[in-house]
């Protein structure tokens, strides 16, 4: 899989992405990464790349012209263009599955106060959103589709079953999990898991992940009671 970012601060990419499941992903040729500077998509002097809204209002919008050009540039024949944007759709699991099923992405990272919204209507095919908070670019939201995306990709965790077992991989919470000692300061690990039963492990194993939904995202139970029927 070939990921492109395009952003005006490919500084920021250094460093998180070379270490890791990402690192030994790109090192086996499971996934390509790319980072290009906006700014190399302009033609005047000061490399401009965002302008005033037309109506008036705070901020500055990133320009058209040059990622509509970098875009261009980057683009093969299978290949989605995708925002990072605060009003862009939440970024869930399935979404990441999704993605890890493309042959190529390009995720353009917004900053300022956002996109012309030409760049929106006629150049990207999704716009994701990490969470409902601002950060300061689009940088970061890059770097977390990234890493959901590579984890799974076939063999890039060694286990395959290990991207199958974990949090949102069912649409619930993951369950709680113990190591040893079976004892540590009067805390126990509980019976059912030093069994030895198969199939009583994995019935509190359900059991514990719809309990912990319940408790901490029962927002998630709704959405998956909502996909089953």
């Amino acid at each position: 899989m070939k990921i492109d970012v395009l952003t005006i601060y490919p500084g920021m990419f250094p460093g998180p992405l070379d270490e890791s499941i990402v690192k030994r992903a790109r090192e086996s040729g499971k996934l390509q990464l790319g980072f290009s500077d906006l700014r190399d998509y302009t033609h005047d002097r000061h490399r401009t790349v965002d302008d005033r809204p037309f109506g008036g209002g705070p901020g500055m919008l990133m320009k058209p012209e040059p990622l509509f050009e970098a875009v261009d540039n980057l683009r093969s024949k299978n290949t989605r263009v995708i925002l990072t944007s605060p009003v862009g759709r939440p970024f869930r699991q399935e979404i990441a599955k999704q993605m890890s099923n493309e042959d190529h992405l390009i995720l353009v990272c917004g900053s300022f106060e956002g996109f012309d919204e030409r760049v929106r209507e006629h150049l990207a095919d999704d716009e994701i959103s990490i969470g409902d908070y601002v950060l300061t670019n689009g940088a970061l939201p890059a770097m977390v589709i990234i890493d959901a995306i590579t984890r799974l990709l076939p063999g890039a965790l060694g286990d395959d079953e290990s991207s199958q077992d974990e949090s949102f991989s069912d649409g619930l919470l993951e369950y709680p999990q113990y190591t040893r000692p079976a004892e540590f300061k009067g805390m126990k690990v509980p019976e059912v898991l030093q069994s030895g039963d198969h199939g009583a492990i994995e019935q509190w194993r359900r059991e514990q992940a719809r309990l912990r939904t319940e408790q901490r995202r029962p927002d998630l139970l709704k959405n998956k009671s909502l996909n089953e029927n």
